[in-house]
């Protein structure tokens, strides 16, 4: 995403280029910060909008979406010419969004399309003991399938407390984002890695002291704020909205094979090795992606047809959540577009201040700069590309890295990984887990407000494990 082009456009793209103008040219070097502005606009409209005009927000947010989406798709067909818009729109919507969003949508699907049966009490030792499952399967079926398949259970077990936001804001933090650092399965841009060469065991070799460092004292910290509220009167309601039941266990269990299945999809798309391929206006569509994507669609039918309808209904399913991720994400694929040009730039760009940050004086990678520079920039753009430019700033070159640069890259996966918790837009699950807690009449935070939590809890942390970890 956001990459400078330089390659040609095709067809009606390529008839529609202005003279002198090549099809998908965008070199980064060459724009202001002002680019920026659609992107951060979008970013504020997210934060603020909710807040300031909710109802607005909440009818017409995919139309806030597309219309800083044209904010920059429109500037840029008439500085660049049309074929260069067209060719980034379409760069952007086949090689990152449909992929993105296929996958999630799959994984939405078939994990709502799983029930637990019974009535859990959240208790503060129940509600750590089921995060803490939930950082163990997401470095194994993806932070999104960890989180899609958890949640619900977490939120039904707790709707007897009247308190119950801490417990998804510590779940975003744990589950949605930290728990997925040990495999290229867990989040995007460690899979980008090792789509890129990273050895596929590299990542727990290197990564496993930090996230047991920060999975195990986040743990310890929400048992003992789950503890203090769980403790205040009139804590609990007088009538649980659930019910009890002896019959503890799981419906749908057919979707546990389909969870696999998407498992083994993701994992193919990234050894499978072909040179068929087909280009679409400047962009390469291979055919391991198609296969990838189009089995994702239809495990995400076959879960749709052998899910009996009283799952969907015991779990409240519905599309609202999905949705929302899917049009603000949409919107935030194409603005960041010049964003991350101008960070490819290097330091020949505008945030080239950000990249000589990231380089010790005798011209070696500083990891520390790298875990927050990857870091900060994963909190607010997408962390895959992010952590693509940091990668390719610090060579590019996987086997080196893996070797002689090792702290580096260890200090790029777990800046990109473990700070998407930052903000609320930081790693897709973020989104769609709260999405799905307020429409079960959970009150979280707002934007800034999780970013309150989000500072006051995690910054910390990442501060000692700068000075642990990546000196």
């Amino acid at each position: 995403m956001g990459r400078a082009y330089r390659h040609a456009g095709a067809g009606l793209l390529t008839a529609l280029a202005p003279l002198g103008a090549r099809a998908g040219e965008m070199d980064g070097a060459l724009l202001s910060v002002w680019w920026g502005l659609p992107f951060a606009g979008l970013l504020l409209s997210i934060a603020l909008l909710p807040l300031l005009a909710p109802t607005l927000w909440h009818h017409h947010f995919g139309k806030v979406a597309a219309g800083w989406a044209l904010a920059f798709l429109l500037p840029c067909a008439l500085v660049f010419g049309p074929a260069v818009a067209g060719v980034n729109l379409v760069h952007a919507l086949l090689a990152e969004y449909l992929p993105f969003v296929i996958l999630l949508t799959a994984l939405f699907t078939v994990a709502g399309g799983i029930y637990i049966r019974g009535n859990l009490h959240g208790s503060p030792l129940l509600n750590t003991g089921l995060l803490a499952l939930g950082a163990l399967l997401a470095s194994f079926m993806g932070t999104t399938g960890a989180s899609m398949l958890l949640i619900r259970p977490l939120i039904r077990a707790n709707d007897q407390r009247r308190n119950t936001a801490h417990v998804v804001v510590f779940f975003i933090f744990i589950v949605s984002n930290a728990g997925g650092a040990l495999t290229p399965l867990g989040d995007p841009p460690l899979f980008l890695g090792f789509l890129k060469g990273v050895d596929f065991f590299w990542t727990v070799r290197h990564l496993l002291p930090e996230t047991l460092f920060l999975v195990g004292l986040l743990l310890l910290l929400f048992f003992g704020l789950d503890s203090w509220f769980f403790r205040q009167p009139d804590q609990l309601r007088r009538v649980d909205p659930t019910p009890d039941s002896a019959d503890f266990g799981f419906d749908g269990q057919v979707n546990f094979l389909l969870l696999a299945v998407i498992v083994a999809l993701v994992l193919m798309s990234g050894l499978w090795r072909t040179p068929m391929a087909w280009d679409v206006a400047g962009t390469a569509v291979g055919l391991p992606g198609l296969v990838r994507d189009g089995g994702l669609l239809l495990v995400a039918a076959l879960s749709l047809w052998l899910t009996p309808r009283r799952v969907h209904a015991a779990n409240q399913f519905g599309w609202a959540p999905m949705q929302e991720v899917a049009k603000l994400f949409a919107g935030i694929f194409l603005t960041i577009i010049p964003v991350i040009a101008m960070l490819k730039a290097g330091v020949d760009g505008p945030f080239g201040a950000i990249v000589r940050a990231v380089t010790r004086a005798d011209g070696q990678p500083d990891p520390a700069m790298y875990f927050w520079a990857a870091g900060v920039l994963s909190s607010f753009l997408d962390n895959a590309p992010t952590y693509l430019v940091f990668f390719n700033t610090a060579g590019g070159d996987a086997q080196y890295l893996m070797t002689q640069l090792a702290p580096a890259l260890a200090a790029i996966s777990a800046g990109a990984v473990f700070m998407g918790a930052n903000t609320y837009i930081g790693n897709a699950p973020n989104m769609m887990v709260k999405a799905i807690a307020e429409d079960r009449g959970v009150k979280m935070p707002s934007f800034f407000g999780y970013m309150l939590w989000s500072g006051a809890i995690l910054l910390p942390l990442f501060a000692v494990m700068t000075w642990v970890f990546f000196r």
